[in-house]
Formats: C-alpha cells, sequence, structure tokens
C-alpha cells in the first residue's frame, strides 16, 4: 500500500481542539485521528432497510403516532408554501 502525505490548511481553531480531544480520548496522534475520521467519512453508513423500517415501527408504536395516510401527508402539505 503506498502512503502519500496531505497538508490541511485554514482550520478552525474549534475544530482542531475538537480534534486534539477526540485524538487523546482514542489514545491517538492526531494526525491517526484525522486520518481516522476521513475514513468513518468517506466511507458511508450501509443501512438495513429491514432494520430501519422496525426502528421506525418501534418508535412510532413508542410515540403513539397514527400510521402515514395519504390522508394525512396531503393535510400536511397544505400549510406548506
Amino acid at each position: 500500500m503506498s502512503v502519500r502525505s496531505l497538508t490541511i490548511k485554514g482550520i478552525p481553531e474549534t475544530l482542531y481542539h475538537r480534534l486534539k480531544r477526540c485524538a487523546t480520548e482514542h489514545r491517538r496522534s492526531l494526525n491517526r485521528e484525522v486520518i481516522a475520521s476521513l475514513e468513518r467519512a468517506v466511507q458511508g453508513q450501509r443501512v438495513d432497510p429491514e432494520e430501519l423500517l422496525a426502528q421506525t415501527d418501534a418508535l412510532r408504536a413508542h410515540l403513539a403516532l397514527p400510521p402515514v395516510t395519504v390522508q394525512l401527508l396531503r393535510k400536511a402539505k397544505e400549510g406548506r408554501p
């Protein structure tokens, strides 16, 4: 595997301090924390549709929300510009 270098300029101070804090919490160097953060950002997260629907159904049941119907969607759209 080939290794490359990258220089990042103009990092906001607050972001720098958050990265530094995360690096400390994960016991990583700042460089390694940035690499780990970039890897997470570009990998994305695969979503299992069945699991997402199950979580949505559980939340809807917990909140006692009515099922989403065409009428409910039309009513919600009425107030929009």
